[in-house]
């Protein structure tokens, strides 16, 4: 099992406490997690030792940080089981996306099919897609319990459908969707299927040639790395479906003034100098979660969960959002103190008990007007966190619905 407890050491910010004492309660790691010793001082290694572009330099210092990155990404490879040629590194989930976006060849009347709890990341690329080159998007809608409707996707899938991109967990919801049967689904009405993992990828195991999805997007610093670095996984069979939506140095083989011939995967999607220290950071984030165990993280994670959802479900002044059971969500709890804005519960769980909780939106307004919620509470959780806390957020809603 998983010792938070002991975890906790690792991060020197966890070790702050404010003016009257109070120690920090983090609690919004489904926007961004904290960062252990080991990240911080891999990223630190490179800058003070291994400083030099990739890929270019003959000299032994060049040589070491090319070796530094590669080795890089063969263990994010590793961690979502897929070979290196198919781990493309790049700044977030977000232009992962957006380089599929980009990537794809469209034509007037091709359609894309996406859900209703998709993260901003994964809605509006394809808004501008759909003005761009006249695509139609269509949208999975979900159950009042916070689940896809999953049965509704063979009615949406048309011979003109392109793509269904899909979150694999909901950022508000936690719903943990059935992607595999989705994208079965899909692959019989021979269409690729891009997942969303920015929420799945930091909790659960992952393993893409299980799922057989065609493109797979996450972000470094949800799962303990740092900012500015996260992966586009592309499937090698779908490779070729794919062109570079940028254009510029080591993503080609050849140039000359007229025309350009693209490098081997997945150097054609990294144009320019790459976050070299980024990806040493999350190889350092890949390296602690496996010692921890994904499945270990895992059943904690649902540990923590369970006691909130139990918690906040029993206080009649609050409305928890998503699926009820611990078991089909992952760490986070979405939720609102009726009558009171989110933002002012956020605000005094900050000031009583040095609570850090994300207000508002989470960049999934759509789906905020589908629950029929002008925003939401969201409380997060990661290895570090501990029961204790999780009964402090709990008492200091309750006291809050209390006062308001």
């Amino acid at each position: 099992m998983l010792n938070s407890k002991s975890i906790r050491r690792d991060f020197p910010i966890l070790s702050l406490r404010r003016e009257d004492g109070k120690p920090l309660i983090y609690l919004d790691n489904a926007a961004t997690t904290l960062k252990p010793r080991q990240v911080i001082s891999a990223i630190i290694r490179y800058y003070e030792r291994y400083t030099a572009n990739v890929h270019r330099g003959l000299y032994r210092l060049a040589q070491e940080a090319t070796s530094l990155y590669e080795n890089a990404r063969e263990a994010v490879a590793k961690f979502i089981k897929a070979d290196s040629s198919e781990v493309v590194f790049t700044k977030n989930a977000t232009e992962g996306v957006n380089i599929v976006a980009y990537g794809l060849n469209w034509e007037p009347g091709d359609e894309v099919v996406t859900t209703v709890m998709e993260h901003h990341s994964n809605l509006v690329p394809w808004q501008i897609i759909r003005d761009k080159f006249r695509v139609k998007l269509k949208f999975l809608d979900i159950t009042d319990d916070g689940d896809l409707n999953v049965e509704d996707l063979t009615s949406l899938v048309s011979k003109h459908t392109k793509l269904l991109a899909l979150n694999h967990v909901s950022n508000v919801l936690g719903t943990v969707n059935p992607v595999e049967k989705l994208i079965k689904l899909a692959h019989e009405h021979e269409v690729p299927v891009l997942i969303d993992a920015a929420q799945s990828v930091p909790h659960i195991p992952i393993d893409v040639r299980r799922l057989r999805c065609d493109f797979l997007v996450f972000s470094g610093h949800k799962m303990l790395g740092p900012t500015g670095i996260g992966v586009l996984y592309v499937n090698r069979d779908a490779s070729d479906t794919l062109q570079p939506a940028f254009g510029g140095g080591e993503m080609i083989s050849k140039v000359d003034l007229e025309k350009a011939e693209w490098n081997d995967m997945p150097w054609r999607f990294e144009p320019g100098t790459p976050n070299v220290a980024g990806a040493a950071g999350l190889a350092a984030a890949v390296e602690y979660l496996e010692k921890i165990g994904m499945d270990n993280v895992r059943r904690h994670e649902i540990q923590l969960t369970d006691l909130a959802l139990k918690r906040l479900s029993d206080l009649e002044s609050v409305v928890v959002y998503g699926p009820k059971r611990a078991e089909n969500r992952c760490g986070l709890v979405a939720f609102n103190v009726k009558g009171v804005n989110s933002h002012d519960v956020a605000l005094l769980l900050d000031e009583l008990e040095n609570i850090a909780v994300r207000s508002g939106l989470h960049c999934a307004e759509p789906l905020h007007r589908r629950l029929k919620a002008q925003s939401s509470v969201r409380a997060s959780f990661y290895i570090y966190n501990i029961l204790e806390e999780v009964e402090i957020l709990c008492n200091t809603v309750e006291k809050i619905a209390g006062l308001l």
